[in-house]
């Protein structure tokens, strides 16, 4: 199971490799099967009791290492160097890089990033997500105005990182279960094919995935106090 957990990090040296030639396809391509693996690693670990089975190793210590990697850096260097922010001296983008790397690196530090019903206490650094969206989103050509944007966006996002909002955990959610699991495989099919077709799909597909995104980004306005383990009133 662990070694299962640890092919992520060779997922994401291979989607580093993909962005190190600008394959930017190939790239999102192997951050999704991380992503994928990260999804369904830790479901299986708990059904198995692999705490016990093999307690030597860390399954959260091996899963934040890999995290910062497929979540952070590879996203990092792939907006970095795509241009999107402009080119590499653009104050602009040397400030994104800074705000997404130190951000991260405090999210994954803090002992208490997860409500005891696991929602995620603050932005939960997945900038794999986000950058997808900006590649998405982003003009061919980019502008003042859309750099501006991006950039106001990702410094907003490093300060939700430290903020009280909550962020949903899709595998994990109790209420609305049905409907966030369905849009979350309704999401994971419209990425495939924004994939596939280089992250300039149909608009249809592109309004489907900011609608979607856009769930779970406000869900947790609907997160009401956790109803497990609560003493009697």
């Amino acid at each position: 199971m662990h070694v299962f957990t640890a092919s992520g990090v060779f997922w994401g040296f291979l989607a580093l490799i993909a962005a190190a030639h600008q394959d930017w396809r190939t790239m999102f391509a192997w951050l999704a099967l991380a992503l994928f693996v990260d999804g369904i690693d830790g479901t299986i670990a708990r059904k198995i009791n692999v705490v016990e089975a093999a307690p030597r190793w860390s399954g959260t210590a091996l899963d934040l290492i890999i995290d910062y990697l497929t979540y952070v850096i590879v996203p990092a260097y792939a907006l970095y160097s795509s241009g999107i922010l402009g080119d590499a001296s653009n104050p602009l983008n040397l400030i994104s890089m800074a705000v997404i790397l130190l951000s991260s690196a405090m999210y994954f530090a803090d002992n208490e990033m997860k409500t005891e019903d696991a929602w995620f206490k603050g932005f939960p650094a997945v900038w794999n997500l986000i950058i997808f969206y900006y590649f998405l989103l982003s003009p061919a050509q980019p502008t003042t105005a859309s750099m501006v944007t991006i950039f106001v966006v990702t410094l907003g996002l490093g300060l939700l990182t430290f903020a009280s909002f909550v962020f949903v955990h899709p595998l994990r959610v109790s209420k609305l279960r049905v409907p966030t699991l369905t849009l979350l495989v309704i999401w994971s099919l419209l990425a495939m094919t924004a994939i596939w077709e280089n992250m300039s799909p149909a608009p249809l597909v592109v309004w489907g995935l900011c609608i979607v995104g856009l769930y779970f980004l406000i869900l947790g306005y609907f997160r009401t106090a956790p109803t497990h383990d609560r003493p009697p009133q």
